[in-house]
């Protein structure tokens, strides 16, 4: 009796063994068919960033309207189930972009830029500089020039642009009553443009290896006198500021400014910042060393992950490298060499420059989430084939209208980058597109078409407020961060106006000039009309 009811114990056990079972059988079964949700490739799979950014402008707050569009993308992924919903936007989300090995380093970059710029303050050295800057700037407008070369010149990346150009330039604008929304737009506007037009810079990196079957360090630079949203930057933020013609939000930015108030909105980051004391023993040295050491070693690094050091050639290893490992690497040496800096010129002892890491850390958490949750929307987004549904409207309307597809593809671009607050995504979309389209049919119309991909995907970066570029522009000018979006929007939006003209006459000339001339008198036209309308007004 007691051997039956052992087997029937051992029976019921493995029935119900088997019936838990069951359920993760079938589920495993289901994944390994690949889930595709039913908005795949649909206009819904544009949905989640563009609620995420018409709720950041409403509502003046950005971690809950990203998560907001986090949350949509999840729903929308799970075909609305409340446990696909919370694994996908938790498992393959947020967990997903914080274990990327490509964004973890540009985070650890991150931390480690705002550590040096943290020793940077604490051993004077922009004190120094600001010093220096008041004897030698007597003018806003010289102010903001000087932070347009400065931005200029720090070309290799467009995340150490920002900040760096920010932590340099900060105390010099404020002593000169330019607005933190001003400066905001100024670093902003010299990061990704001016990154996309180097040929040696992380970006330019990325765009070679874009372009398969062709040499990709020729085409980049071939298309440089056709990018002419970046072109366009330059020449407004240069009229801009000698003309003096802001307009939109930013001229109550820059009004406010002049009588004080840098900040204009009740939030005002790191307001209590300016009141700490500067080192007495810091001079400009103690600024500009640690930055061409950082310039320095961010170059090794990058050309050591293109495998320079193993035999490759310059061009080869920048247009190989790594850019989020380089610029890691570099960061971190550099960081090494300005502590036994400041210890052998006896500014900054060891314990004090150990004092700076968690002071630095804390400066970067406010990019570090905003860094996270875009980067998990974009995850929401790429899971919904959004990348799909753009490539195939691409290929659609490269059969006719040949001569507009520059400003088609501009337009595109544009978009694309806005709603996914991504450059480098927006290139290996189409980049590939347009070099399979053009490239045994029409060589030039492949050049200017390329061109108009880089420059759409930098401009919707530019105004996008989930863009990982404009975040680090606020951080660097220490701005609220929709305050920088709002502000530089209609900017941005002029240029791109202008820009989409161009493509058009580049895509019937096919040659840089003629469209480039207009663009520059365009853009003069425009600021002369909106700096008499204001005048008009006062």
């Amino acid at each position: 009796m007691k051997r039956i009811q052992h087997k029937m114990m051992w029976a019921v056990s493995a029935s119900l063994l088997l019936a838990m079972c069951c359920p993760m059988l079938a589920l495993a079964a289901e994944e390994a068919e690949e889930y595709v949700p039913s908005m795949y490739a649909s206009f819904w799979s544009l949905i989640p960033p563009v609620v995420a950014i018409v709720l950041a402008l409403i509502t003046k707050e950005v971690y809950s309207s990203l998560f907001v569009g986090i949350l949509i993308g999840g729903v929308f992924y799970s075909g609305f189930t409340f446990e696909r919903t919370m694994t996908h936007v938790f498992q393959d989300g947020i967990i997903g972009s914080l274990s990327d090995a490509y964004n973890v380093g540009i985070l650890v970059f991150l931390v480690l830029l705002g550590i040096l710029v943290c020793m940077m303050n604490q051993a004077g050295g922009s004190a120094a500089f600001g010093r220096w800057a008041s004897e030698h700037i007597k003018s806003r407008v010289g102010a903001q020039l000087a932070t347009v070369l400065l931005g200029v010149l720090i070309f290799i990346d467009d995340y150490f642009n920002c900040l760096t150009v920010g932590s340099v330039m900060r105390p010099v604008t404020d002593k000169h009553n330019v607005s933190r929304a001003k400066l905001a737009y100024l670093i902003d506007a010299t990061a990704a443009p001016i990154c996309i037009i180097a040929p040696i810079s992380s970006w330019a990196a990325a765009v070679t290896g874009f372009v398969e079957g062709e040499d990709g360090l020729s085409i980049f630079i071939r298309a440089i006198p056709y990018n002419f949203y970046a072109l366009l930057t330059i020449v407004m933020m240069i009229a801009l500021t000698i003309m003096g013609a802001d307009y939109g939000l930013m001229r109550k930015h820059e009004e406010n400014a002049l009588k004080g108030d840098l900040y204009t909105t009740p939030d005002r980051p790191y307001a209590n910042a300016e009141e700490e004391e500067s080192n007495p023993k810091g001079g400009v040295i103690d600024l500009v060393f640690p930055i061409v050491v950082l310039i320095f070693c961010c170059v090794i690094g990058m050309i050591y992950t293109g495998g320079f050091f193993e035999g490759a050639g310059f061009v080869e290893a920048f247009s190989g490298s790594d850019a989020s490992v380089g610029l890691m690497l570099g960061s971190f040496f550099a960081f090494i060499i300005t502590i036994v800096f400041y210890a052998v010129r006896k500014v900054l002892k060891f314990g004090e420059s150990m004092a700076c890491i968690p002071e630095g850390f804390k400066a970067m958490v406010s990019p570090i989430l905003i860094l996270t949750l875009a980067w998990t929307l974009k995850a929401m987004t790429d899971s919904l084939g959004a990348d799909v549904f753009v490539a195939e409207i691409v290929k659609s309307s490269s059969g006719g209208l040949v001569n507009l597809l520059p400003a088609i593809i501009f337009l595109v671009g544009c978009f694309l980058a806005f709603a996914t607050g991504t450059s480098w995504g927006t290139f290996g979309i189409l980049i590939p597109i347009v070099v399979e389209a053009f490239s045994k049919t029409n060589e030039t119309m492949m050049i200017i078409s390329i061109s108009a991909c880089m420059a759409g995907a930098v401009c919707g970066d530019h105004c996008s407020p989930i863009s990982d570029t404009t975040i680090m522009a606020s951080a660097g000018a220490q701005c609220n961060h929709v305050n920088h979006v709002s502000t530089q929007l209609p900017y941005a939006v002029t240029v791109a106006a202008v820009s989409c003209v161009t493509y058009v006459i580049a895509g019937f000339a096919q040659t840089p000039l003629l469209p480039l001339t207009i663009g520059v008198l365009l853009m003069i036209g425009v600021l002369y009309v909106m700096k008499s309308k204001n005048m008009n007004l006062e």
